[in-house]
């Protein structure tokens, strides 16, 4: 556990909830940039005339460059605070979604959504800062889900509004006005947005000699000390595993495959598998709401939800997978649906974890390093599906079938049984660590 550092707890109160959903308007705007090719997948393959393969790199390198950025923007938020941070989210997220707009190739196209990895990858952590320096520690759990669920909403504009709008309006008018909601938000966090309540203790001073930065702050350990004191804590390892085995199968479904599996492989029309698709967002908000409420009564409660939800999509994914002829009836669809709403809610924990057993000071470094956990998952299992897909296809097929689908879906298995095993591990050390602690040792 984090030393008590004698700094007085944090107010909460209409101030502290105006501040977070300053905050948490970039979340949501970056989730709505993030998910955008979740439903634009097939006509991202007819507009760049690419294969799955192909199709799932635009995916793999945004995640990609958002798993990398975690750890410099934990370090960025510690040191700047996160309004700067989020100000230049938004402004990566604007340029990154232009470019997509306009791009009519692969090349260029690939190089826009890296730009919006980057700036998507400053949105998240920030907020959880912003929420660390405003409400009480009793309430950070609930809130966090409550950033996951507002997430979701910018999900649902997605599924719900962007489907319809890239249907009617075209590409390019629709990812253009995309891009140009970034400057309503970046005006709203550049007038309004207090990062900390007042009179809260600045951020620390960069690490140097005297033990005492200008004007008597603390000072910060250095780049590197900070990211090593981070990783030595098993509970932030522990959290990193968590994050990673809960979030990928729902992230990889909903970012891209979920689409073309629905529509390809179970015979759906494009209107009812975003009807699926919005039902995953709606499952995704019900379980934050309710993972929120349980953890801020009793952190005991962390890891029972993490292994009933890995157990429930290990076998509800099996049901699906081993379904004769690759065709599962639409309620099992929809139970699948519904575990896997349960994913992003889960992985929050790891955070929890994280947030529990790290000073104030090193919490956005800590958080950066549990944030990667998921969204590497997601882009193992993106490109593994998409390779897989690839291999099941004959050359010059139209589409992927049922069967090419079902058998690239059992990638899933290699990541989750992966990460369960160090969950496992970790949380035996974190056990042996907190019983120590509580001995004195």
């Amino acid at each position: 556990m984090p030393p008590a550092t004698g700094i007085p707890a944090p107010p909460g109160g209409r101030a502290a909830w105006l501040a977070w959903s300053i905050g948490v308007s970039v979340y949501v705007l970056a989730v709505i940039h993030r998910t955008s090719l979740g439903v634009a997948g097939l006509d991202a393959a007819d507009r760049f005339a690419i294969g799955a393969s192909a199709l799932s790199t635009f995916s793999i390198l945004q995640v990609l460059v958002y798993a990398a950025m975690q750890i410099p923007v934990g370090l960025l938020v510690d040191r700047f605070g996160p309004r700067r941070v989020l100000l230049l989210g938004v402004l990566l997220l604007s340029a990154g979604q232009l470019a997509f707009a306009f791009s009519s190739s692969f090349g260029p196209a690939l190089a826009s959504r890296a730009v919006l990895g980057c700036g998507d990858a400053m949105t998240f952590i920030s907020v959880l800062r912003i929420a660390a320096r405003w409400f009480p520690a009793a309430k950070n759990p609930f809130v966090a889900q409550l950033t996951g669920l507002a997430g979701m909403g910018g999900n649902l504009v997605t599924t719900v509004v962007l489907a319809d709008a890239l249907h009617r309006e075209g590409w390019t008018p629709t990812f253009t006005a995309i891009a140009l909601l970034g400057v309503a938000v970046f005006a709203l966090v550049a007038l309004f947005l207090r990062e900390a309540p007042a009179g809260a203790p600045q951020r620390a001073a960069a690490a140097g000699p005297g033990g005492v930065g200008p004007g008597g702050a603390p000072l910060r350990p250095g780049v590197g000390r900070q990211v090593r004191l981070a990783w030595s804590e098993p509970g932030t390892r522990l959290g990193l595993w968590v994050h990673f085995t809960t979030q990928f199968p729902g992230n990889a479904f909903g970012l891209l495959w979920g689409m073309p599996y629905l529509v390809e492989a179970q015979g759906m029309s494009r209107t009812a598998a975003g009807g699926l698709l919005t039902l995953l967002v709606l499952a995704n908000m019900s379980f934050g709401l309710l993972f929120g409420r349980v953890l801020s009564r009793t952190a005991r409660a962390r890891m029972p939800i993490v292994l009933t939800v890995i157990t429930a999509t290990a076998v509800g994914w099996a049901l699906v997978l081993a379904w004769p002829g690759g065709h599962p009836p639409l309620w099992l669809l929809v139970g699948i649906i519904l575990v896997m709403g349960s994913n992003g809610p889960a992985s929050l924990v790891g955070l929890d974890y994280a947030r529990a057993r790290n000073p104030v000071e090193r919490l956005g470094t800590a958080s950066g390093i549990v944030n990667m956990g998921g969204f590497i998952g997601t882009m193992i299992t993106l490109f593994g599906i998409g390779v897989l897909l690839d291999a099941l296809t004959p050359a010059g097929t139209g589409g992927y079938s049922a069967d090419a689908f079902r058998w690239a879906f059992c990638w899933l298995y290699v990541p989750l049984a992966a990460g369960t095993l160090m969950i496992l591990r970790l949380r035996r050390k974190v056990a042996e660590r907190e019983r120590g602690a509580a001995a004195g040792v």
